[in-house]
């Protein structure tokens, strides 16, 4: 066999296409004799070319798994000793290469068996040899065995790491440094033990020289290991990077800025400090790293890109990457110098300067929203000038800043409408087509938020989005038509006038079948459900069905953007028709079903590449692909398919919630759904599971309640939901799943009472404990955090979390006190001074509704508790303030003897949240109401001569209706015992008593209770009011009037 194989070797490497042919097919089918290990062993070791000796090592490579167990152990021992002998003897590097990837095949079955003692012993031997061909191939080896034997080298682990180093600081041969480099980056990604990665911080400094080395003499392709390297090193649990993070970010900002490097080059090093800034965050602000790091990253945003517009690769786009991610970590640090960058480079007489001007400001508008809410106005002048750029690029950008904007800065860039909307609706009418694509992005997120206030604009913005709507691209009409449901959203009612040429128009789109029009269709579905939202179902419920018939239809397109559309338009119309929905189920429902049930569509890229493909060689089939796992290397998601799963989820909470009763054929796979779905590995669709549970308990509560059994049927489902929320508080890692849970069992104990939690108590309490004290699978935190600024607690799920406590002191009373004792250390952690002023927000307004409904035993916290909340009424926030005036007074009502001594400092407090220097009416209302409470609890001791002109001449209560109770019932109270103080304000409380009956938001109640004492005055001083009533505006006259004659 060897003298015609060496033939057959010979022949495959000759130029002639049909010799090779010929050559490969003869050569298959002597490999399938385990006589071709022999005579391939014979050729790496005597052919006369290297190419023939490579050829002969990489066929054995792929051969020798599958015949190494039928060798004898003489020839097994022959086989180890010619490739040791390649190795060290063998001149070629390409073949010595070839010939150590034979070695880490052999010894993956061969070291295991006892069958190769002395393998690692030659290895070390051959690292410290004194020829450079020999350390390079141990290293080679080290990298390939890793792979293979890793467990062989644990005990050898110390050792190794020293080697390595030694190696990389090889000052006598590249070529050794570059295979030590190769080899680290092998162990780093086979060990997981903490402690022996840890050890690898000492290699950065040689790994930096040696990639910088590299990158000097044009090797590219082996610098690039070093950031896979620190990939590994940043990923790591282990506190890794140390002080060295300094310079890994040196390195990594050189070589972004380095133009004349490949793009996939500095796209590695600008993804290094995108992980670093998500993963390791707190490391670069405690090394002053952010500033610099920016300082490259908002020029790269300026930098064109030769590639494709959609490139991955391209350097502004891997930039803003990095710049959002540092804004969603560290926002306080990232907002003023690329403020500073924007507003310099907004005067820059380069375009794409002023292109990433805007850029820059868009893309951190939702990490820095708090920054940038209180800097609005100079924010505002930037991108609303970009808009008026003579450059189409310059006014892309902004619109795509202000639809940023439109979505992260409310509610406060709505108040900027008068200047804002006119920019936008001159840009809609832009010469270029994909400015005009922004703007209406833009104006759709903008108006989304907007109310009343869009009223004035409807019929500009209505003219020319109809207009544009019938005469653009499509691309063109579908942004227009989300711009056209926000306008519907804010401007409900006021939109009636609009509605039925919007919806005549939908028509023709909700028909369209070409693949091409179908995104279109979906929007025109879409559009038609915000309408119908808009306009009501006394309107709507007539025209809707051929509508409905439309959507039903477009299932069958195969289209899953359609799909999730007409979940959405389902969900709409089950909200406005909310029983008349139940008709409409039979068609639906399996649709939903079919959506929820979708396969979840993951596709993955297998690289199953040889690296030693030597001239083409890839006939001959390899045995190391029966054993050897492939390589993941690339998992990407059917993200169409999690959305319409997300969206079929909504949906089917939303037709159980609207259904009610006759949701009942439906519960029982339902629930089954929305169980699977609580655990789904995509937030979304578990976000949506989660909402949705407490609407199919909602349902089941209705279809269970006239049942004899019902009652037990609507238990099992109550327990299915409870564990799951409990367990979701615990172990889900997504934030908004977590707030969404906590939301859920406040409202279950809202809904349903105390009777619904007390089988979970116990564990719900953990639960909540859990998130108190921020250690929840949710706040997991990067490791390297050393203090409390910037940790990334959600407000929304702090808020959710603390929203917990009132509805447990609602549900239990005075019985929450032992629970609330175990709460309240933890809460109060989120009070200290050095926790931003949200945090202590929400502190106080959870203890003012804890107070509230958990009634006397408040008494036992209010020494902890008081001084926090006086020092809160002088917060410069308003939200703080008001939140202060609510908490003291229930404070002061609950409190007991213990509040007494504070009824002073609370008094002085306050009384400047009625002067002309408090800015906020509702501040102005929860001070009226803590004021009220505390006459009505403690009335000898409020000084009513002072107290009283300053409490009157902040009313009527203008925003805040929820202290309307309070605050006109302490009046009664007064005006009914005839109290001499109040009695001396009688026209004042004329005025005040004749604008609240006349308050078409007020409640019935609250006027009754003003009806009554306005009743008493009467009897008191009767003819004696009429010059007063007589003053009063005849709408109020009128209103007093009639409760005095129906009094």
């Amino acid at each position: 066999m060897a003298q015609s194989l060496e033939l057959l070797l010979i022949q495959f490497l000759m130029p002639d296409n049909d010799a090779r042919r010929q050559a490969e097919e003869q050569i298959k089918r002597l490999a399938k004799d385990p006589q071709v290990v022999p005579a391939l062993i014979q050729h790496l070791r005597t052919a006369k070319t290297p190419n023939v000796r490579q050829l002969a090592a990489v066929l054995l490579r792929k051969k020798i798994t599958g015949h190494w167990a039928k060798l004898s152990p003489q020839l097994k021992q022959h086989v180890k000793e010619s490739l040791i002998e390649s190795i060290t003897i063998e001149n070629s590097p390409p073949v010595r290469r070839a010939s150590a990837n034979v070695v880490s095949v052999v010894a993956k079955y061969a070291v295991p068996a006892g069958e190769w003692p002395d393998l690692l012993t030659f290895l070390f031997q051959c690292s410290q040899s004194a020829q450079e061909d020999h350390r390079e191939v141990a290293l080679i080896l080290f990298s390939s065995l890793t792979e293979t034997i890793g467990n062989t080298f644990r005990p050898y682990f110390a050792d190794l790491q020293a080697l390595l180093l030694k190696c990389l600081q090889d000052e006598s041969s590249s070529r050794v440094r570059v295979a030590a480099l190769k080899a680290v980056g092998s162990f780093l990604e086979f060990t997981s033990d903490g402690d022996e990665v840890v050890k690898f911080r000492e290699f950065i400094p040689s790994i930096l020289n040696v990639s910088r080395k590299c990158l000097a003499s044009g090797e590219e392709e082996v610098a690039i290991i070093a950031f896979e390297i620190f990939d590994e090193l940043i990923e790591s649990p282990a506190p890794l990077l140390g002080d060295s993070v300094k310079s890994i970010v040196q390195f990594s900002l050189e070589v972004c800025s380095n133009q004349n490097l490949e793009s996939s080059t500095r796209h590695q090093a600008v993804q290094l400090v995108s992980w670093l800034a998500k993963y390791k965050y707190t490391s670069l602000k405690k090394h002053k790293l952010v500033i610099p790091i920016l300082q490259v990253m908002c020029p790269l945003l300026a930098e064109s890109s030769d590639q494709d517009e959609d490139d991955d690769l391209a350097p502004d786009r891997a930039a803003a990457e990095v710049i959002d991610t540092l804004a969603m970590n560290l926002p306080k640090h990232v907002f003023p110098p690329v403020f500073e960058f924007a507003s310099i480079s907004s005067q820059n007489t380069n375009l794409k300067f002023r292109e990433a001007a805007v850029t820059a400001l868009g893309v951190i508008s939702e990490g820095c929203f708090d920054m940038m809410k209180d800097k609005l106005d100079p924010v505002l002048h930037v991108v609303l000038g970009a808009l008026r750029d003579s450059e189409q690029m310059v006014r892309g950008a902004a619109s795509f800043a202000l639809g940023q904007f439109a979505e992260y800065l409310q509610p406060e860039i709505v108040s900027h409408y008068q200047s804002v909307l006119p920019c936008i609706l001159n840009a809609i009418e832009d010469s270029s087509e994909e400015v005009k694509e922004k703007s209406y992005y833009a104006l759709a997120a903008f108006c989304e938020n907007m109310g009343e206030e869009i009223v004035t604009f409807l019929e500009p913005l209505m003219g020319k989005l109809l207009s544009a709507l019938q005469s653009s691209p499509r691309n063109l009409q579908e942004t227009c038509m989300s711009a056209i449901g926000s306008v519907a959203s804010a401007a409900e009612q006021a939109f009636n006038p609009y509605a039925e040429r919007v919806l005549d128009l939908m028509k023709y789109f909700m028909v369209l079948t070409s693949d091409e029009d179908l995104r279109s269709r979906a929007r025109a579905t879409e559009l038609v459900g915000i309408v119908a939202m808009s306009v009501g179902r006394l309107r709507m419920e007539t025209i809707l069905p051929p509508f409905i018939d439309a959507a039903i239809s477009g299932f069958g397109l195969d289209f899953s953007e359609l799909r999730e559309y007409t979940h959405g338009f389902f969900s709409n119309v089950a909200e406005i028709l909310d029983d008349g929905f139940a008709q409409y189920l039979p068609h639906v429902m399996p649709l939903v079903f079919a959506s929820c049930n979708l396969d979840d569509g993951s596709a993955v890229d297998i690289d199953e590449s040889d690296d030693e493909n030597v001239n083409g060689f890839g006939g001959v089939s390899s045995d190391d692909e029966a054993h050897d796992e492939p390589r993941v290397r690339n998992l990407s998601i059917r993200t169409g398919v999690l959305d319409e799963k997300a969206a079929a989820t909504q949906a089917l909470g939303l037709f159980a919630l609207h259904s009610k009763s006759s949701f009942a054929p439906y519960l029982e796979e339902s629930i089954k759904i929305m169980e699977r779905h609580s655990g789904y590995f995509h937030e979304d669709v578990r976000l949506q599971a989660i909402i949705g549970l407490k609407n199919i308990l909602a349902a089941a509560h209705a279809i269970f309640q006239s049942l004899n059994d019902g009652n037990g049927k609507a238990k099992e489902i109550l327990d299915i939901v409870m564990k799951i929320y409990i367990k979701t508080m615990a172990d889900d890692d997504d934030k908004e799943v977590v707030a969404q849970a906590c939301m859920g069992i406040a409202d279950i104990m809202k809904d349903y009472g105390y009777i619904s939690i007390e089988p979970y108590l116990s564990p719900l309490v953990d639960a909540t404990l859990v998130l108190l004290r921020e250690e929840a699978a949710c706040q997991k935190l990067d490791d390297d955090s050393d203090d409390d600024d910037d940790s990334g607690h959600d407000e929304v799920l702090m808020d959710a979390v603390s929203d917990l406590l009132p509805a447990f002191a609602k549900c239990m009373g005075s019985h929450f006190e032992p629970v609330f004792a175990k709460f309240f250390e933890p809460l109060m952690k989120f009070s200290k001074a050095s926790r931003p002023p949200q945090d202590r927000t929400m502190v106080v307004a959870c203890l003012a509704e804890v107070a509230q409904d958990m009634g006397a035993p408040i008494s036992a916290y209010v020494d902890r508790v008081m001084p926090l909340v006086l020092k809160e009424l002088g917060s410069p926030e308003a939200t703080n303030r008001r939140n202060a005036a609510f908490c003291v007074g229930e404070l002061c009502k609950n409190g007991g003897e213990a509040a007494l001594k504070y009824v002073g400092e609370v008094l002085r407090g306050i009384y400047p949240l009625f002067g002309e220097s408090e800015p906020d009416v509702a501040v102005r209302d929860n001070a009226a109401g803590a004021i009220a409470r505390m006459i009505i609890v403690h009335p000898q001791l409020v000084p009513l001569n002072q107290v009283l002109p300053v409490f009157l001449r902040g009313l009527p209560l203008k925003e805040d209706r929820e202290e309307s109770m309070a605050v006109y019932s302490c009046i009664y109270t007064l005006v009914l015992t005839s109290n001499q103080q109040i009695l001396s304000h009688v026209p004042d409380l004329v005025k005040i008593f004749g604008q609240v009956l006349e308050s078409p938001v007020e409640k019935a109640e609250v006027k009754a209770i003003v009806g009554r004492a306005f009743s008493h005055l009467l009897s008191v001083y009767g003819q004696q009011l009429q010059p007063l009533i007589s003053c009063l505006p005849p709408s109020q006259a009128n209103a007093l009037s009639l409760f005095a004659s129906s009094g």
